[in-house]
């Protein structure tokens, strides 16, 4: 089983699980929360088959990585994902990230640069910036996240299960574009996280990314489900879109977990937008050649 070391927590060192599979360019998959890079399986297939190296992993305190009592932050996220493309010797990289993953997308970008990087997907976004303050309206109520950790706290295999069905919307999806064994699944995969980093990762959702985002100078693609209750359309898919410049799919009655859900649609739009950037890269390359 793959790992990086990415740091020490007293005398134990804080490892880094990831999966790295296939030939050609690369994808990097960053799951959300409170699961593993595990839940890529329907986008990992499709890339393999599309021609792509495809590597996933999960973020410390989560899956198979290490579970710190530190490092529960997107700085250190950032870092976590440098070490790997690093360890890994990835260049001309799409990062693909769903939900919290788009956090580490946009600070990573903010950070490193985009050296190693080509194109970026955010799928159901965290970023721009999710508390609603004084000059970001569109957010969230602070007092929801103080509920969703008290609930943590108070029940944690509780609050997963609850969050599931508000992921997938089951209510109305449960059985159609969703099974009962897919909820169940994520449910032990949940529990299965650090307590520590299920309840410390809450405060990481409001990290103000408005300063990371002008610095982001590639290519991107944004996908939103317009019913999205885990983070709402309006507070950051079209911000964060309207930000970077960059194409918005707006799914219909789309819930959080639409790599799932909507598998079909969301492949379609990352293979699509991973040819249209590749044949313009290639055209560039091909004009600079010309002029010199």
């Amino acid at each position: 089983m793959p790992y990086i070391t990415v740091g020490k927590e007293n005398l134990s060192e804080i490892k880094i699980h990831y999966e790295d599979h296939g030939n050609g360019s690369p994808v990097v998959l960053i799951h959300g929360f409170p699961f593993s890079g595990a839940v890529w399986e329907k986008q990992e297939a499709v890339l393999l088959k599309a021609g792509h190296r495809v590597v996933s992993y999960d973020r410390r305190g989560f899956g198979q990585s290490s579970q710190p009592s530190i490092g529960y932050n997107y700085d250190t996220f950032a870092d976590d994902l440098q070490q790997l493309l690093m360890e890994l010797g990835l260049e001309d990289v799409t990062l693909v990230g769903h939900s919290m993953g788009t956090g580490e997308i946009a600070r990573y970008l903010g950070t490193f640069g985009s050296k190693r990087i080509s194109r970026a997907v955010f799928i159901s976004p965290i970023p721009p910036f999710l508390l609603k303050t004084e000059d970001n309206i569109t957010g969230v109520d602070g007092t929801v996240f103080e509920g969703i950790k008290s609930a943590i706290v108070d029940d944690r295999p509780l609050f997963i299960a609850e969050f599931i069905k508000n992921f997938y919307h089951t209510d109305k999806n449960l059985g159609k574009s969703v099974s009962k064994e897919k909820t169940i699944l994520d449910f032990n995969l949940g529990t299965s996280a650090s307590a520590i980093a299920t309840l410390a990762c809450v405060s990481t959702w409001l990290t103000d990314f408005r300063r990371d985002i002008p610095k982001i100078d590639i290519p991107c693609l944004v996908i939103h489900g317009d019913a999205d209750r885990i983070l709402p359309i309006e507070s950051t898919g079209p911000l964060l879109a309207k930000a970077l410049k960059a194409r918005l799919v707006t799914i219909p009655d789309g819930p959080h977990g639409i790599p799932w859900t909507h598998a079909e649609i969301v492949n379609k739009e990352i293979l699509e937008f991973m040819r249209e950037q590749a044949v313009k890269k290639v055209r560039k390359t091909e004009e600079r050649s010309i002029e010199l």
